[in-house]
């Protein structure tokens, strides 16, 4: 017999993925202390989550920072991504309230390397990890704060794109990093905008070590959050 179990988390993730989205986040407990990642998935292939499995019951979506509590059914960990449940989609999720950048300081995971470094894709610089050294690594979350983030807008990858390509470019640790962003507020804004590198500064991220593709498992800016 499945046991429902409802998990309290900060929303820091809402990213674009297939035809619908990863969603991650933080544990929350009672004293609004973070614990551990998760990321809630379907049933289906991709995991991808839709609306409906997603939305609150007045319709909306989850927004970067929101307190959710998530109708779970039980852990679905694979490979590097420890992090995963399986989401209840008959029930809905709920909106308990919300927090701020203040926050982020205590969310924001220790400064460590992104995964393993050392392999680009055309483009990117240290942002994939060839699938044979994936077994290294036991997560594929982390929430980081940098200073000097500079996002290159450019032509879509494929004709029937609705957004710009986006990269965000950040140093992490003494190291350099230029990842794709999936994430839809950030792709949205730059619909009109030309392309070109945009100076931002600081920010908190959230990074994503994702599913295999074609031999390596790419990371990507999930969420770039604002003060």
């Amino acid at each position: 017999m499945t046991t429902l179990t409802v998990k309290r988390i900060v929303c820091l993730a809402n990213s674009r993925k297939n035809a619908g989205r990863c969603i991650a986040g933080k544990e929350i407990s009672g004293d609004a202390k973070s614990g551990q990642w998760i990321r809630p998935v379907s049933n289906r292939e991709n995991e991808a989550v839709s609306e409906s499995e997603r939305f609150y019951a007045d319709g909306t979506d989850p927004e970067i920072l929101d307190l959710i509590e998530v109708p779970l059914l039980s852990p679905k960990p694979k490979a590097y991504q420890q992090e995963n449940w399986l989401l209840n989609p008959s029930r809905q999720w709920r909106k308990v309230g919300r927090l701020g950048w203040d926050n982020l300081t205590q969310l924001a995971d220790p400064d460590a390397p992104l995964w393993t470094n050392g392999f680009h894709s055309r483009g990117g610089e240290n942002d994939q990890v060839p699938v044979d050294l994936t077994a290294a690594h036991d997560s594929s979350l982390r929430l980081v704060r940098v200073d000097d983030l500079t996002v290159t807008v450019s032509e879509p990858s494929r004709p029937s794109a609705n957004y710009p390509t986006l990269r965000g470019r950040f140093s992490h640790c003494n190291e350099t990093y230029c990842f794709r962003i999936t994430d839809p507020a950030s792709e949205s804004g730059s619909v009109d905008l030309p392309y070109r590198e945009y100076p931002v500064g600081e920010r908190y991220l959230t990074v994503s070590l994702g599913e295999p593709f074609e031999g390596n498992a790419h990371k990507l800016i999930a969420a770039i959050i604002r003060p």
